[in-house]
This record gives structure tokens, C-alpha cells and sequence, in this order.
């Protein structure tokens, strides 16, 4: 039998985000982000590319980040109901780390796999900040397609697009459980 890890069982299969809006200061430390940082770096990264970066956002960034995706949603001709919606994701935030898909050149990995890899960084790095005792979510929104938003405010190349927005603090309200998928429904079982 191997050997089992229970508490590492028994947090994943209670974890639960934190809603980005729940979560206030104080935020993570440097020395607590580098610790979270570290454990998403140890993401699968399918031949050793590390085909994602982060980019760590904090202090007045949130406010300078704020009246860019303000500016950007107007002239995109968004609603005000989704400039407001994005633009609060700044004004709420605490800490959050950005985490940049940087795909590289690759005759073996192909772009889908490195794809997949910054998304389970994503999801490494909000298991991690779970863990380590903070709020966790990770969002997008239109403002993370956008490639002056990208280029402008987090200095984006052009080959590199946002897997997601961790967002990290202190919990205010711990939310309710919400309906799981039923295994039932989307498992098959193959055996020959």
C-alpha cells in the first residue's frame, strides 16, 4: 500500500475559494507570497519549459490597474455594470499575483499542454494560499483578454496572455458549501 497523506486528503477535498470581494487586509508577507510562489512553481510544467511566469501586484498597482481597466472598458464600449464589476476587482484587492502563460518554442510540448500547465498553476497557487491560511480566489473578467489592458498595465509580451488573478487575504466571511458535481454523472469507468 502507499503511503497515504491524509491531511493533504482531508484539505483537498474540503477546500473551498474564498470570494476575491470576502477578502481584506492584511494580505501575505513576502516571505508568506514566497512560499506560496514556491509551491506553484513545483506545477507539472511539461518539460521543464516553466511556460508561465508571475507577476505579484500590490500597494498603489491596484489603483493605477483600476483606472486603466476604467479607461480600457469605456473604450471598448463596455457596460457600466462590467466596467464597475472590473474595476472593484482593484479596488478590493489586497494582494494578488498574476499568473502570465509565457509559452515557449517547443518540438515535443505542444502550446495546449503549456496552456494547461498555467492554468494548474493557477489552481496550485490558490490551493497554496488555502493552505497556508489565507482567502483565495482565482478570477478573470474581460480585462484579462485584453491586450492593451495586458501590455499597458501588467507589461505583457505579445505571445504571453493571463491564466488568472489570485487573489490572496484575509478571510471576513467563510462561505457557505455550494452542490459538488455528482461523480455519477460525469465519470465512465473503462476496465477492458
Amino acid at each position: 500500500m502507499p503511503d497515504r497523506n491524509q491531511a493533504a486528503l482531508d484539505f483537498l477535498l474540503s477546500r473551498r475559494s474564498r470570494p476575491a470581494k470576502t477578502l481584506a487586509a492584511p494580505g501575505p508577507s513576502r516571505d508568506e507570497l514566497e512560499v506560496i510562489l514556491t509551491a506553484g512553481a513545483r506545477t507539472p510544467d511539461h518539460g521543464k519549459l516553466e511556460p508561465w511566469r508571475f507577476i505579484v501586484i500590490e500597494g498603489a498597482a491596484f489603483d493605477r490597474l483600476g483606472k486603466l481597466v476604467g479607461t480600457r472598458g469605456a473604450a471598448l464600449g463596455k457596460s457600466d455594470q462590467d466596467i464597475a464589476k472590473a474595476v472593484k476587482q482593484f479596488e478590493d484587492g489586497v494582494t494578488c499575483i498574476a499568473v502570465v502563460e509565457s509559452p515557449k518554442a517547443s518540438d515535443k510540448i505542444p502550446a495546449i499542454e503549456q496552456t494547461y500547465s498555467a492554468g494548474a498553476v493557477c489552481l496550485a497557487l490558490v490551493n497554496a494560499g488555502l493552505a497556508s491560511g489565507w482567502g483565495a480566489n482565482w478570477l478573470t473578467g474581460w480585462h484579462c483578454f485584453d491586450r492593451e489592458f495586458l501590455q499597458e498595465g501588467l507589461g505583457l509580451a505579445a505571445h504571453e496572455s493571463l491564466a488568472g488573478l489570485i487573489y490572496l487575504g484575509t478571510e471576513q466571511v467563510a462561505p457557505p458549501e455550494r452542490p459538488r458535481p455528482d461523480l455519477k454523472e460525469i465519470t465512465t469507468w473503462i476496465s477492458a
